[in-house]
C-alpha cells in the first residue's frame, strides 16, 4: 500500500473527493488549522504593520551586522 499526500485548492477539493470515492480509495481528510496563539500572533503582526511598527529587511541586516 502507498500513501499520497495531496493539497488540493478549495476549487479542487470536491473533485478530488469525488474521484477517490469513485475508485473506492480510502482517504482521510485532515482539516488542519493553525493554533490560536499563531493566529493571534499573525493578527498582532498585521496591526503592527498598519501602525508603522516595522523595519525593512535591509535595516534588520544592518542592525544585526553592527551588533557583532
Amino acid at each position: 500500500m502507498s500513501t499520497y499526500i495531496i493539497t488540493p485548492s478549495s476549487d479542487q477539493d470536491e473533485q478530488v473527493k469525488t474521484f477517490l470515492e469513485s475508485l473506492d480509495v480510502p482517504f482521510i481528510k485532515d482539516e488542519e488549522t493553525l493554533p490560536d496563539f499563531v493566529l493571534e500572533g499573525i493578527a498582532k503582526g498585521r496591526e503592527d504593520i498598519k501602525a508603522g511598527r516595522f523595519i525593512t529587511f535591509d535595516e534588520f541586516k544592518k542592525r544585526m551586522s553592527s551588533a557583532k
